[in-house]
């Protein structure tokens, strides 16, 4: 069987993701599902809402995908894949998915796991005939999981941000991850530590440790150049665009229309022309001690990203 092409989008929050991916979602042949990896819970069991508005459970796409993919949700243990995540889908496996002899051990649960992945991404692609599906789950562990099975063509966009534009970001606890309440604030210093370690752990996805390809985009290019990055990032995914596929698209705006993800911000529920600006402020909203702390405990993944550390 053939199979199925995955565009899945990776990194920390607040690097920009949540505007990438509704840019990327537009393209021909783009099928945009939301943060997959918390279907399960935050769908599936916990009935939160689809993009178009209405609760997964009575929303007319998943409803149809669910019967193509399972013959129906009733025949899929939420809390099973809750277990099985528990057991294959941690970042702190990494280094032991890396090196084989961990995902040795847990062959058959990890086949379990992402055989449900492939039923499902099967499925949204045949519902809606699309050539590609993007999952922004954006957790490494997850993309490495999907990179074992042969059934899934795994291509990872990997987003990055300047580290002290993130800790910013979180700091001001700008919007919020899910419809029932706003994201944590987290200290400059604890976001540097999750900036290091998110970014971090897709190196374990680079050519050698993995049969995915990875494709690093920076944030702040996006913003810069949004349609020539996009248009890299459809031929990254195997698209062949045609002359005004991208007319949905400026240098200042992204037009979105309704769309079916399943998880992800409240961002994903928006419709109509989403501004693309750069947003600086943290040079000179953030205070100094604070900005050269950030900058101090990610230098060597700034660097290796091409940021300036000063």
């Amino acid at each position: 069987m053939d199979a199925v092409r995955v565009l899945y989008l990776g990194g920390l929050e607040r690097s920009g993701t949540t505007l990438v991916e509704r840019a990327i979602g537009e393209l021909p042949g783009v099928v945009p599902a939301g943060e997959v990896v918390h279907l399960w819970q935050r769908g599936l069991r916990d009935g939160e809402r689809c993009a178009c508005g209405e609760p997964f459970g009575r929303c007319p796409f998943w409803e149809a995908v669910g019967e193509r993919a399972f013959g129906g949700w009733r025949n899929v243990n939420a809390e099973r894949m809750l277990e099985l995540a528990h057991v294959v889908d941690r970042t702190r496996f990494l280094p032991g998915l890396a090196l084989r002899h961990w995902a040795d051990r847990h062959r058959l649960q990890m086949r379990e796991y992402t055989g449900y992945y492939v039923r499902l991404y099967r499925a949204v692609r045949d519902e809606t005939g699309s050539q590609v599906v993007l999952d922004a789950s954006m957790q490494a562990s997850l993309a490495y999981c999907l990179s074992h099975d042969p059934e899934i063509d795994v291509r990872v966009l990997h987003v990055v941000r300047d580290s002290r534009a993130v800790a910013q970001a979180w700091a001001e606890q700008a919007g919020g991850v899910t419809e029932g309440g706003g994201t944590p604030h987290f200290s400059p210093g604890r976001t540097a530590m999750l900036w290091n370690a998110h970014n971090a752990a897709f190196s374990v996805l680079e050519p050698g440790t993995s049969r995915a390809q990875v494709m690093r985009v920076q944030y702040e290019n996006f913003v810069a150049d949004p349609v020539d990055t996009i248009r890299a990032v459809a031929r990254f995914a195997g698209l062949t665009l045609q002359p005004g596929d991208l007319e949905y698209l400026s240098s200042s705006s992204v037009r979105v229309g309704p769309c079916h993800s399943a998880a992800g911000d409240a961002t994903r529920f928006r419709t109509g022309e989403l501004a693309i600006g750069q947003d600086d402020a943290w040079r000179t909203v953030m205070p100094d001690a604070q900005r050269r702390l950030v900058g101090a405990l990610t230098a060597p993944l700034l660097v290796g990203y091409g940021y300036p550390v000063d």
